[in-house]
């Protein structure tokens, strides 16, 4: 034991480990454990099977997005933003294009507000319905991740429809969106909104009222609000202890300011609280994209005659033109040709702007010096407050919580190591 504590020890200086001769002990919790997703340590102190202490430690999944991102023109970078949150893709693609239409000015068609709204409600769902599935697998009931898949399977299958991607959407650009919905495509997604609103409801049966999933969650993993405040969480993990907080009301992009939808709180701020919050945000956001559907049609014609079908923003200095044009007119043809080679140039200065993606704040910062690069990029993700929040949930927790308690934290690698 002795020999253990002295090969550990110099690693974790800033941890007061020493030899007792009680039950402590050190463990690596991850990150080999599967809950843990190969990319999470935990090194525990443990009293018996009680915690102590919990140091997280990451770093297994960096990959210098923030870098990448100061070497490549805007454009070019927004694919490698789909690789951030990889369940979520179209939230980061729309946080780093909402930062640069700000620093520039551009206002975007109300058509393509519609369809990007459209498609990061749908990105909610499919990303609430994967925690779920997961959750409850890690936590042991297998059957609800079988049911949940299937029904994700269905969202991904729209997304594909939309983009022909299922991860990776690379759906959104700046200035608008790509594409306009294919034919059919918004009577298949009223399909889908019933089939998950008939999957919710299936999934509270299987769960909400089951003594062990109770057992395992209620009182477990609880934080207050002042220490979710101190430690900058954000999303359910915020809304949880009862702070009704949702950027998408307090400051709001896009069209949410014009729809209609509530903001679930919970009261204890344990896993069971969040778990219920998930359910209730998948019923809200079916409620949104309802919405959007009926407000489609008009928005589409509102648009009828603009340069481009109102998919992206008529601003040739910073978006190429349309398709048709760089094939038919020379100038467009050149215009092009430079957007793509170059790069736009933003004007200098700097901007943070922040989304409610599924996790919660998702925010780009951007400072510009008037070149094609961006000279700083610094990306403030949801999963890396949570992660670092977890050195104060675990502590008198026990061992056999800990996968409970991680996962209902809902983080994302891809985000933690930037």
């Amino acid at each position: 034991m002795a020999q253990i504590y002295t090969r550990l020890k110099p690693q974790f200086e800033n941890i007061a480990f020493e030899k007792r001769d009680d039950n402590s002990m050190v463990l690596n919790f991850g990150p080999q454990h599967p809950s843990t997703h190969g990319q999470l340590r935990l090194v525990l102190e443990l009293d018996g099977e009680q915690v102590k202490k919990a140091h997280p430690e990451i770093g297994y999944l960096h990959r210098g997005i923030e870098k990448l991102a100061e070497n490549m023109i805007y454009n070019e970078f927004m694919p490698t933003t789909d690789r951030l949150d990889y369940i979520a893709a179209s939230s980061n693609n729309y946080a780093f294009a909402l930062g640069v239409e700000r620093l520039i000015g551009l206002e975007v068609p109300r058509k393509a507000q519609v369809i990007r709204t459209t498609i990061l409600e749908l990105n909610r769902i499919i990303s609430h319905i994967f925690f779920i599935a997961v959750h409850a697998m890690d936590v042991g009931a297998l059957s609800l991740f079988l049911y949940a898949f299937k029904t994700r399977e269905y969202g991904l299958d729209l997304m594909e429809d939309y983009c022909g991607a299922r991860l990776t959407h690379n759906a959104i650009r700046i200035g608008g969106v790509p594409l306009d919905f294919p034919q059919g495509w918004l009577e298949n997604l009223a399909a889908f909104l019933k089939e998950v609103q008939k999957s919710v409801e299936l999934f509270e049966g299987l769960l909400d009222n089951n003594r062990i999933w109770r057992a395992r969650l209620e009182g477990v993993g609880v934080i207050d609000a002042d220490r979710a405040k101190s430690w900058g969480a954000s999303g359910i993990m915020l809304r949880a202890t009862g702070i009704k907080y949702d950027i998408r009301k307090e400051e709001p992009y896009e069209l949410y300011d014009e729809l209609d939808f509530c903001v679930p709180v919970g009261h204890n701020g344990d896993s069971y609280d969040r778990y219920r919050l998930y359910m209730l945000e998948i019923r809200e956001s079916c409620k949104i994209l309802e919405q959007l559907i009926t407000l489609y049609p008009s928005a589409s014609k509102q648009c009828e005659g603009l340069r481009g079908g109102g998919l992206l923003a008529d601003a040739p200095s910073f978006i190429s033109a349309p398709k048709e044009e760089i094939m038919t007119q020379n100038y467009s043809l050149m215009q092009h040709f430079v957007l793509v080679t170059q790069g736009m140039r933003p004007p200098k200065g700097e901007v943070y702007v922040p989304i409610e993606s599924p996790r919660g704040e998702l925010g780009f910062f951007i400072h510009s010096l008037g070149n094609p690069y961006p000279q700083r990029v610094k990306i403030k993700t949801p999963s890396f407050a949570h992660t670092a929040l977890l050195q104060e949930m675990l502590v008198g927790e026990y061992i056999a919580d800990i996968v409970t308690i991680v996962g209902s934290c809902n983080a994302i690698f891809g985000e933690v190591d930037r």
